[in-house]
């Protein structure tokens, strides 16, 4: 989730991103092998500071209690299996030199090979990642459904353009393995675009801040809001750290079978506004993004 834990220097050189669409697409060699089980556990969770003027805070802020729904939880261990535990899992990539990670989940596409994640999880300050990896079901330097590197990550055009948090969203075209997919491994979840707002959701992910580490999958679960302040991103309870960015919010969500439907990820958290999460609204642009990696 982006925070205000830290200031994450500028990410590592691109490789060979293009226009294609409306999608911004950034095309690499696919190669897991490096990922070791000690490599995974000491990469940084991606963190950022997200500024916001005093005047504006001051008109509204005060407000905000009353559109906090109650929350089930805040943060976690999930311990209901099902379908989440396979489908939901940590992403790993290079940025500036340091081994950093992320969340994800997979979700139904035509190739069977997409998982959606935040922007920030895909390019950040204007550079794609590198050395990008999936690590569904992942358990505490486990990978016990391999890894799954990226040969495509794609971001949304308003991501892309001057990192717009109403559209921090992020997908990648994982590799196919002894001609199976990702989806053919672990499964898949749905996914659903211009969904109802103020939902009860369920969102997950590895956060790896302070106080966690990143070694079990964390779930927070409650009722939704609409951020009043700058973005009209979904807002809930949680008190996810970083790390825990791209990883799925769902709607309609099973605990007893592990299965939703997924319309946001893991995006931000504002730092006047502790143990409160935002993700974006999976609009129009979300669809267009999904189209295109269920393409490729």
């Amino acid at each position: 989730m982006v925070t205000s834990a830290a200031v994450i220097p500028a990410a590592a050189a691109p490789q060979t991103p293009d226009a294609s669409g409306d999608v911004a697409v950034n095309r690499m060699d696919a190669d897991a092998a490096d990922w070791t089980p000690q490599r995974m556990r000491s990469a940084m969770p991606l963190d950022k500071v997200l500024s916001v003027s005093t005047g504006l805070v001051s008109e509204v802020l005060g407000s905000l209690p009353g559109l906090l729904p109650g929350a089930t939880s805040t943060g976690d261990e999930w311990t209901g299996g099902g379908a989440v535990t396979k489908t939901a899992g940590r992403v790993f990539f290079k940025m500036d030199g340091q081994d950093a990670s992320c969340s994800g989940n997979v979700v139904e596409s035509g190739n069977g090979s997409v998982v959606v994640t935040a922007g920030h999880c895909v390019k950040y300050q204007g550079t794609w990642h590198t050395d990008w990896v999936f690590v569904p079901g992942y358990d505490n330097g486990a990978a016990p459904h391999g890894e799954w590197a990226a040969e495509q990550t794609m971001t949304t055009p308003q991501w892309e353009a001057d990192e717009d948090m109403n559209h921090d969203v992020g997908m990648a075209v994982v590799e196919e393995k002894g001609g199976r997919t990702v989806a053919d491994t672990v499964g898949t979840q749905q996914i659903a675009f211009n969904g109802e707002r103020g939902q009860e959701m369920y969102s997950f992910g590895y956060p790896a801040a302070e106080p966690y580490d990143g070694s079990t999958l964390t779930y927070c679960n409650g009722g939704t809001f609409t951020d009043p302040l700058l973005t009209d991103d979904h807002g809930m309870n949680c008190d996810m750290t970083g790390g825990s960015s791209g990883g799925p919010w769902f709607s309609s969500f099973d605990p007893e079978t592990g299965t939703g439907v997924q319309e946001s990820v893991n995006s931000f958290g504002y730092t006047f506004l502790p143990n409160v999460m935002f993700g974006p609204y999976f609009g129009d642009e979300a669809k267009t993004l999904y189209e295109k990696a269920s393409a490729a």
